[in-house]
């Protein structure tokens, strides 16, 4: 438990919230932040993955790295609120309204393209789930019962891991792809501009009611709290570790071997993409 003064200072007395941080919110979990590097991706020859990220306006989100701020993340969904198309907070006496504006600073992404959740997946046009993942697959003659990473084409597996792990992170079970997920990666591969403004903001608010979610984009938030110049002096901070980026491991427990400077999969795939 924080000293009381400390606490003080990081909900400016507010005891309501004190209270609610004291028995919710500081014991929740957050989430492991994992990072793709651009220039890993050229490195390793998947220069498709690379171009449809750019194309998407992803590469300065998906790249943070930095030091981040576990009580302050912590006070940051405490306070968290969602005022018409802004995210609204308050962290040591610093009123933070994080406007589109504040998005385009600080990660790149622009509000533009379709607005999906999961009650609209309807909008993207000619998606179905069970035909998409098939199309998705090396083998695309196997029964589908469920939709795993692990048949995937090595395209579709790279960008399945960046939207499970970074894109919409959850605390486990990343094996398994949902219909929203599936959605995101067609919209990836299919060049559709999606909202991913959006798609972020409803994450955050899903971790919030959700007990077992683990508060996401600790990264991000880091950076929103240095660009409202939040005074960080005497936080407890941690810096993101080179374990926690995508690398040639990420892709060797895949049964992924690489041959001639590419990565393939266990039949060969050098990657290629799906054609709907």
């Amino acid at each position: 438990m924080r000293s009381g003064g400390r606490l003080e200072g990081w909900f400016s007395g507010d005891n309501e919230l004190i209270e609610r941080y004291c028995f919710e919110t500081s014991t929740k979990v957050i989430n492991n932040p994992k990072v793709v590097s651009f220039d890993w991706l050229k490195s390793q020859k998947l220069d498709n993955v690379r171009k449809l990220l750019k194309d998407h306006l992803l590469r300065r989100f998906l790249e943070m790295k930095g030091n981040i701020y576990p009580d302050l993340i912590r006070v940051f969904y405490t306070n968290l609120k969602f005022e018409g198309n802004n995210l609204v907070s308050h962290v040591k006496g610093v009123d933070m309204e994080i406007t589109h504006d504040v998005w385009a600073a600080v990660t790149g992404l622009k509000y533009v393209g379709l607005r999906i959740n999961k009650g609209n997946l309807g909008v993207v046009e000619d998606f179905n789930k069970v035909q998409y993942y098939k199309s998705c697959l090396k083998n695309q003659q196997v029964q589908v019962r469920t939709c795993s990473v692990g048949g995937l084409k090595l395209d579709e597996r790279v960008l399945a891991l960046i939207v499970t792990w970074i894109l919409t992170p959850r605390g486990s079970n990343h094996s398994v792809l949902t219909e929203e997920d599936l959605v995101y990666i067609y919209c990836i591969m299919k060049k559709i501009k999606i909202k991913w403004i959006h798609i972020i903001k409803e994450h955050m608010q899903k971790s919030m009611r959700l007990s077992d979610y683990h508060y996401p984009y600790v990264v991000l938030i880091s950076k929103f709290l240095l660009y409202f110049q939040v005074n960080l002096e005497d936080e407890t901070s941690e810096l993101v570790k080179s374990t926690q980026e995508m690398n040639n491991g990420s892709l060797a427990r895949w049964d992924s071997p690489k041959i001639s400077g590419r990565w393939v999969s266990k039949d060969g795939d050098h990657g290629g993409s799906s054609r709907l």
